[in-house]
């Protein structure tokens, strides 16, 4: 990744004011995946994955990037409107549009705790996600001409992370739907960079169940990791994952 690239996703990170970046355990797990209808660039959808990490849940994201043609007009079909973020939650037939009243659903349904009131309240929210979304210069907001894979990717992955966040980028861009697999922090080693760490600590053992399952299917835990079922590729690091995407499915 280059450096003006990282650096500005790192200053993103630092923007989020620590949302989306740790994880705690689900009261209920839903049966099926969440379905996020989701711009990357968006600030409102942002408050919206900062829950999803916060509360450790997997979803099913539908990239809407303007000028997208794939999940737009579904939407429009489904709710009335385009409108972003929009959630349907199959293991209930609820639907919401609003980044409020979806976050406050998510807390209610699956969470064990009230909802964070920085995440419900709209003039503390807003200014820290724009934020990030302005140093991100229009990243992850307009559509590309691609080929859309046959079935979704998936991409271990958490809101705040600077390296995970170019490759969402670029799928949304894409409008290449994935299932993001939340790899949310909660140990103190999970903060700690992967090369050191395999030094440090080399029996690590992750408590966050996403983190554990990574650590057993490729011996080692960094973020981002993609899966792309469609051709029986696995990768970890940006660079190599967006190299990929672009060779793979840009049109």
């Amino acid at each position: 990744m280059k450096l003006m690239d990282l650096s500005s996703s790192l200053l993103a990170t630092f923007s989020e004011q620590g949302r989306g970046i740790q994880a705690s355990a689900a009261g209920a797990r839903p049966a099926e995946p969440l379905e996020l209808y989701d711009m990357e660039a968006c600030p409102f959808c942002r408050v919206v994955r900062e829950a999803l990490t916060d509360l450790d849940l997997d979803a099913m994201i539908y990239p809407c990037p303007k000028g997208g043609l794939r999940f737009r007009p579904l939407v429009e079909k489904l709710g009335g409107v385009q409108q972003f973020p929009f959630l349907m939650d199959p293991n209930t037939d609820e639907a919401f549009f609003e980044s409020a009243d979806i976050v406050e659903y998510l807390y209610e349904q699956y969470g064990n705790r009230p909802a964070p009131r920085e995440l419900l309240i709209r003039l503390v929210q807003t200014p820290a996600s724009f934020g990030a979304s302005a140093l991100r210069m229009g990243r992850g907001l307009r559509a590309r001409r691609s080929n859309p894979p046959s079935r979704p990717l998936e991409l271990y992955s958490f809101e705040a992370s600077p390296f995970a966040r170019p490759v969402r980028e670029l799928l949304c861009e894409l409008e290449i739907p994935w299932l993001v697999r939340q790899t949310g922090r909660t140990h103190v080693l999970d903060w700690v960079l992967p090369p050191i760490r395999e030094r440090i600590a080399p029996d690590y053992q992750p408590l966050q169940r996403n983190r554990a399952s990574l650590l057993e299917r490729t011996g080692r835990v960094a973020v981002p990791y993609l899966v792309d079922p469609n051709t029986g590729t696995e990768l970890y690091e940006s660079d190599a994952i967006m190299e990929y995407l672009r060779a793979e499915y840009a049109a």
